[in-house]
């Protein structure tokens, strides 16, 4: 009698919810996700299987679930992952009204017993569940700098708009340097164009010469204090300070995601890929785990990366689409063959 075992994960606690194959209650429990309970819990759900099969499922496959998964698989027990999207939209035709951590893992254990199509769940190699680790970093502090650039054109536009409109800040790094200390229309017209260009070239900014002259440019164009110099330029000299360790940051996970990629045995196949590059292959590598064979099929995999929302019944456009992947998976055989050299 096969039995499945849903679990609602958590960050502190999981709730597991076991029901045989008509659906029937046999255990419905909450555990710390702690080592001991979780081992405990693996022990008594294998004993209500006696010896037949069990497969587990959860909402999660990362984050609060990591060491939840980590011990199944180190089990040898077969995991399916149902998106906690899924999972909201299935507890709907589910009786009752409540959302409880009950409910949830009971709908993730009966969907996991009636759905064919969910994904297994595996473990990623070591680099790339690193690779997936830096690049969720990355995209945090691009995200970081996107914001913290946005907030200091908005804060220039309260009191300086013709210095915001003189650089793209996203690019110059001499700019945002000249706003860690001249920043006001009065304190750049009093420092002049042969001060700020020597103090930026001092600091080792490029085109300093042009970016002094677009400064003083703007700042004879405006000669009415705002209200909101006073307080603002405190904030633009912190924000174009956080904006440049921001880049700094940036430069040195590109160039450790850019050595990392090149540990991995798929790198060389993914970086020969047109529109491929360290980021974008450690993107891929990080999602997978390195491993397509977890798609199974060519058509499956398309579906999943949404480069075939409808199913894809001609064999020649998955094979079109998919042609880069299946040989990541294995399927090219050795290096030298045909396929692996186009």
């Amino acid at each position: 009698m096969q039995l499945w075992a849903g679990i609602d994960a958590g960050k502190a606690h999981h709730h597991c919810f076991v029901i045989d194959g008509d659906g029937n209650r046999l255990l419905s429990q909450r555990v710390p996700n702690d080592e001991p309970a979780l081992l405990q819990l693996l022990a008594n759900v294998l004993e209500l299987a006696a010896g037949d099969s069990v497969v587990w499922a959860t909402d999660l496959n990362r984050g609060g679930a990591a060491l939840l998964i980590a011990l199944l698989i180190g089990h040898g027990q077969d995991i399916l992952y149902i998106p906690g999207r899924a999972v909201h939209h299935a507890s709907k035709i589910y009786r009752g009204e409540g959302k409880t951590d009950a409910k949830d893992a009971a709908v993730i254990a009966d969907q996991a017993r009636m759905r064919t199509d969910l994904q297994p769940l595996r473990a990623g190699d070591d680099i790339s569940t690193s690779l997936r680790i830096l690049t969720a970093r990355r995209a945090d502090k691009s995200a970081d700098r996107v914001r913290a650039i946005n907030r200091l054109q908005a804060q220039l536009l309260e009191y300086f708009p013709a210095l915001e409109r003189a650089f793209d800040y996203s690019r110059s790094k001499a700019a945002l340097t000249l706003l860690t200390k001249y920043r006001t229309p009065d304190g750049i017209r009093r420092a002049g164009e042969a001060r700020i260009h020597a103090w930026l070239k001092k600091q080792g900014a490029r085109s300093s010469a042009a970016v002094a002259a677009s400064a003083v440019e703007a700042a004879k164009s405006q000669h009415t204090t705002v209200p909101a110099q006073g307080m603002g330029k405190e904030i633009v000299a912190a924000l174009a300070k956080v904006i440049l360790t921001l880049n700094e940051e940036l430069v040195e996970l590109d160039a450790l995601i850019s050595k990392k990629v090149t540990e991995h045995r798929h790198a060389m196949v993914l970086l020969s890929m047109p529109g491929f590059g360290p980021v974008l292959a450690a993107e891929f590598l990080g999602a997978t785990g390195g491993d397509l064979t977890v798609f199974q099929t060519a058509d499956r995999f398309a579906g999943v990366v949404g480069l075939a929302p409808a199913p894809v019944t001609p064999e020649g456009l998955a094979e079109t689409i998919i042609a880069p992947a299946v040989m990541i998976a294995g399927s090219c055989g050795s290096s030298t063959s045909p396929a692996c050299r186009r």
